[in-house]
């Protein structure tokens, strides 16, 4: 067991970000120190991974309303009995899932969500793994001339161009209905740093994301795009990253601050249903230049 945490097993998946955390049992109960330690794990990989975790609803919720408040997905269907709980779910007869690109969660809202807490119901025999890129890691690649420059702008991003009515095609929309709706509600437009300080960690992140950032203030979308693609391009490099198979029963919890994810549409055919809470946040400040 890593010595800096006493009650919980702690084990790096990648050297970029993510562990697998043992010896947690969420159904039965966790104590205080317990979440505090799971809390700074959270904190030190930026996102976590527990096994075997035999949930309900109602215990999901509980869990999540220890990590802050909830915030309710305008986008998404929510599960009929719980309407705190996002549904993320592929039918084995449709042919889009939902994040299969890389993204930030939320970064559209004026005070981005801190992460999600996504469980995992049901899933492919095979296929349907989530990426996640370190976008610390993502920073500190970067050259110190590129580092200067970014540290002094900020980006415009929303969710219209993502959620909103002219968002996908007739056929994409049929296929995705009863899964993502609610397009007249695509009105978040929010202004953020692309260079921010973490609220928990302090340390220097990269904060642009291709599904929901939309320029540089101050310059064109045709400026912008250029500088842009290779920034994602740039985030999601595979030493930066790390990658997760499900498996009914399992539980991710990433910060949006510190990661980008994509999930992988490698599944056709078969059903994959997955619960997802996702949790407030706090303003995001830029990183000192």
């Amino acid at each position: 067991m890593n010595a800096k945490f006493k009650t919980i097993q702690v084990d790096p998946i990648s050297p970029a970000l993510g562990a697998e955390i043992g010896n947690v049992d969420i159904a039965r109960g966790i104590n205080d120190e317990q979440f505090a330690e799971l809390r700074q794990a959270y904190i030190d990989y930026a996102v976590i991974f527990l096994r075997d975790q035999d949930i309900t609803p109602q215990q999901h919720i509980a869990f999540a309303e220890r990590w802050g408040r909830i915030n309710v997905n305008r986008f998404f269907q929510a599960v009929e009995t719980h309407p705190l709980i996002a549904e993320v779910r592929k039918e084995a007869d449709q042919q889009a899932n939902i994040g299969s690109a890389w993204h930030t969660d939320h970064s559209y809202d004026q005070v981005p969500a801190m992460g999600s807490i996504l469980y995992a119901r049901e899933v492919p025999s095979v296929g349907g793994d989530t990426l996640f890129a370190s976008m610390y890691a993502a920073y500190d690649a970067l050259s110190d001339g590129l580092k200067q420059m970014l540290s002094t702008l900020n980006a415009e991003h929303s969710s219209r161009h993502s959620f909103g009515e002219e968002a996908y095609s007739e056929s994409y929309r049929e296929d995705l209905a009863g899964r993502l709706g609610n397009a007249t509600a695509a009105t978040q437009d929010s202004l953020h740093p692309v260079i921010i300080r973490h609220p928990l960690s302090g340390r220097p992140a990269l904060y642009v994301n291709s599904e929901f950032t939309v320029k540089f203030e101050g310059w064109s979308k045709e400026e912008s795009q250029p500088l842009l693609d290779y920034l994602y391009a740039h985030a999601r490099q595979n030493e930066f990253t790390c990658r997760f198979h499900w498996c009914r029963g399992s539980i991710a919890i990433w910060d949006n601050r510190a990661t980008q994810h994509c999930a992988l549409n490698d599944y056709h055919g078969e059903r994959r249903l997955m619960h997802r809470i996702t949790i407030d946040g706090a303003e995001i400040e830029a990183a000192a230049a």
